[in-house]
């Protein structure tokens, strides 16, 4: 008989509850009092660390810089750039008081009322173009002073009327990029250049095999000349933008007046550039890779890669067990995995050893461990891999496990982009007629990324949009979405397809 999922509904009844429950089941986030927002638990925050830290090894080998800019934005920033602002007008925060007094109401209770209205009030920060804009402009005079190639990790609010944990809260954790430069060129290569660091991320830490791509006009970033994207297909078929980079041109350099004075003694603006990924990447993650007993997490940004669990049937055996478990954990954390040590936990909790052991199932730790006391007699050890069934168990002898460790770690690691890779490819198809499109999304269908010849106008893209809830997702950089065809919709002449998809 087999044993039932530990999530219920599972992904095939119910996947966005699925979803929901596998967070919390992993113990990774919970909704908190404000309203839209979430608390995110050691777990999880564990999980955005890593990748955090291990985005900014990237970003400051690329030649940029880490600063901070302040949460509040005056408003009259925004109108400087009414078309971005107008982009994020509607999810907006704005601060208007900046005190507050307690009056006595007519029931006895007391009221904290806001008074000492502001005479200009913030947003606080949607994004962060307009006040970083103000201080390149401070910054910038000559062209001797560029590039500027500045990243922030900061928190956004976005005022969500849909909340879901990881992959849309009001307010989410982020890194912003912002990069100025003296020729479109340059600040064409910094966007693409960054665009590529987040495709190789997300294949080779986060195991998403993302198609990289350049977003249509109806798509792109409020402002931007371009905005180029990684799009992740997860288990339901739909697409997640999992990280954007932007071409800016000149539009934020005039509205914020980031001049220079260039090599032929003439004023001109700068050309800038913004980028950036969220905790939107772990929510992508869990969706792409979990499965009806939990997250499963890739070694390279797990928050702990192995976990040793003692095994202590006995109590006069408890304390050995744990002391040849801590020696393990002494020894392989001295071992490396992509240049980092290995992260290992020992699970000593005086709970039953089935109760730990699904809770770090539920959690999806890499690697599990199991030690008892035969074990410590025959040096021998239990291996349980996240990415096979939760029964699969190896036992290897423990000089052998030591050294294959990190081949193991490697080989969890490669079979998770394996699998995404496999699920995205079977149901991604190439179809060439209005008939075909509209059976491929039609309710009750699988759906997937349809790649399609589109030769379109916005208003049709739009239309589309509104007729089926899909969208273009990005017209894909690679040559092998390069072919002559004709636009499904219009009959035009195409020279590639684009990816089609429903999407969160």
């Amino acid at each position: 008989m087999s044993q039932a999922p530990a999530i219920s509904p599972t992904r095939e009844k119910d996947f966005p509850e699925w979803y929901q429950q596998v967070v919390r089941a992993a113990d990774m986030a919970e909704n908190s009092e404000v309203r839209g927002c979430m608390v995110i638990k050691p777990w999880g925050y564990g999980l955005w660390e890593n990748i955090q830290r291990q985005l900014d090894v990237k970003f400051k080998e690329t030649g940029h810089v880490n600063a901070y800019f302040p949460l509040l934005i005056p408003l009259s920033y925004l109108e400087k750039e009414a078309e971005h602002a107008e982009g994020f007008a509607t999810e907006c925060a704005v601060v208007t008081h900046h005190r507050l007094e307690a009056q006595k109401q007519p029931d006895g209770t007391t009221k904290m009322i806001p008074t000492g209205k502001l005479e200009e009030p913030f947003v606080i920060r949607p994004t962060s173009e307009t006040i970083i804009g103000a201080a390149f402009a401070r910054w910038v005079q000559s062209y001797r002073d560029l590039p500027l190639l500045i990243n922030q990790w900061a928190n956004v609010m976005r005022w969500e009327m849909r909340p879901r944990l990881f992959l849309r809260t009001a307010e989410f954790l982020w890194q912003e990029g912002h990069t100025a430069h003296e020729t479109f060129e340059e600040a064409m290569d910094e966007t693409k250049l960054m665009h590529k660091v987040y495709a190789d991320f997300m294949r080779n830490h986060l195991a998403l095999p993302v198609i990289p791509g350049e977003k249509t006009e109806n798509e792109r970033f409020p402002g931007a000349v371009n905005t180029f994207t990684v799009e992740a297909m997860v288990q339901d078929r739909k697409a997640i933008q999992a990280g954007t980079s932007h071409y800016l041109g000149q539009n934020f350099a005039k509205a914020a007046n980031i001049q220079f004075l260039g090599r032929d003694n003439t004023r001109q603006f700068a050309h800038t550039t913004s980028w950036g990924v969220s905790t939107r990447m772990i929510g992508t993650l869990i969706m792409a890779h979990g499965d009806d007993d939990g997250v499963i997490i890739p070694p390279r940004v797990a928050p702990s890669q192995i976990v040793i669990l003692p095994v202590t049937p006995k109590p006069d055996t408890r304390q050995e067990v744990i002391d040849s478990c801590e020696a393990l954990a002494k020894t392989l954390r001295a071992q490396t995995f992509h240049g980092e040590p290995l992260r290992v936990h020992v699970d000593k909790r005086d709970l039953q050893g089935g109760a730990k052991n699904w809770e770090w199932i539920k959690k999806g730790v890499p690697l599990r461990i199991e030690i008892g006391p035969r074990d410590i007699t025959s040096r021998s050890v239990a291996v349980c891999r996240r990415d096979q069934g939760p029964k699969a168990k190896e036992f290897m002898g423990k000089e052998d496990f030591l050294q294959n460790v990190t081949e193991l770690l490697q080989e969890i690691q490669d079979a998770l982009l394996a699998r995404a890779t496999a699920m995205r490819d079977s149901n991604m198809k190439k179809l060439d007629t209005l008939e075909e499109f509209k059976a491929f999304f039609a309710e009750g269908a699988p759906g997937g990324f349809a790649l399609m010849h589109w030769a379109g106008s916005n208003d049709e893209e739009d239309q589309i949009a509104k007729d089926m809830k899909v969208t273009i997702r990005c017209v894909p950089l690679s040559d092998e979405f390069a072919e002559e065809g004709k636009c499904f919709l219009t009959g035009k002449p195409s020279q590639r397809r684009v990816v089609f998809a429903r999407s969160y």
